[in-house]
């Protein structure tokens, strides 16, 4: 009899039979319990100024060890990453990843400090759907005194993910949109699960938020308005990043966000909002 487990981290709960993989393509089951395919397998690092992730409202001026794997449990067709974030288009770069300890990024990350660095930001790919590497690195970061920073789309289980919260000093999570059809049927998500990630998170560590703005898709005034408004709700002072779209991957059919949209879309989030940045522009 093939042995299959129920994953916890997304909305989907994919049922996954021993040896296949989640939506993801990355969780998988081995021996009966759900674990991450990728956990420790790095495709990309650098040390990023934190305003890169973005970030301007925590330690500005610092700099970051910014960590990355593969996989993601979204499917934006406009994705920026999409060679190390969309299922199939995964499979090269996870021939080239090498796998890195908890204990080796912890040391990297110790080793640069002398450079300005904080600490480690995991992102370029979707770093929740292997949280147990980012769980067992944060831990030895807090030890060192080192902070733990998340980029994020923010589509996991708050209970899952509750341990977690206890060591993640700093998040930019996603927000990619305000209608339930845009993260349905464009993103294939959930934009209930997000909101309720991005309120607990608020409650644990520095929170800043990014909607990319996606002409024709998510760039009325009206959406931004309740967007800002929600957060406001959460806390006036949590920033906000709008974002410029450029044609990318699957979504070449437009053209790019028009800078003046942009720095409208942020006048209208100011009305809410304290701290409203323009990005890509």
């Amino acid at each position: 009899m093939v042995e299959s487990a129920v994953c916890g981290v997304c909305y989907r709960h994919c049922v996954i039979k021993e040896g296949e993989y989640g939506f993801c393509k990355v969780r998988t089951t081995l021996n009966g319990k759900i674990v991450p395919a990728n956990y420790g397998q790095i495709t990309s690092m650098a040390l990023d100024p934190i305003e890169k992730k973005p970030l301007n409202r925590f330690y500005p001026g610092s700099f970051i060890v910014s960590a990355g794997s593969y996989g993601c449990n979204l499917r934006c067709p406009f994705c920026q990453n999409y060679e190390i974030s969309w299922g199939d288009e995964v499979d090269e770069v996870k021939r080239e990843s090498r796998y890195v300890s908890p204990e080796e990024l912890a040391l990297i990350a110790k080793d640069r400090v002398k450079n300005g660095n904080i600490g480690v930001a995991f992102t370029y790919n979707e770093p929740l759907i292997s949280y147990e590497y980012v769980l067992d690195t944060a831990k030895i970061l807090k030890a060192d005194g080192l902070k733990t920073v998340l980029v994020s789309n923010g589509m996991a289980e708050v209970s899952t993910m509750k341990e977690l919260f206890e060591y993640v000093d700093a998040m930019n999570i996603d927000l990619k949109g305000f209608t339930d059809s845009y993260y349905r049927d464009l993103l294939k998500g959930d934009r209930d699960m997000v909101m309720n990630f991005i309120k607990e998170a608020v409650k644990h560590c520095h929170v800043e938020l990014t909607t990319l703005i996606i002409p024709g898709e998510n760039d009325s005034e009206e959406e931004t308005d309740a967007l800002s408004h929600w957060i406001s709700e959460l806390d006036p002072e949590i920033p906000l990043h709008i974002s410029r779209f450029f044609p990318r991957f699957h979504m070449t059919d437009r053209d790019a966000t028009p800078v003046e949209k942009v720095y409208k879309l942020k006048e209208v989030a100011r009305r809410h909002l304290k701290y409203v940045y323009t990005g890509n522009c």
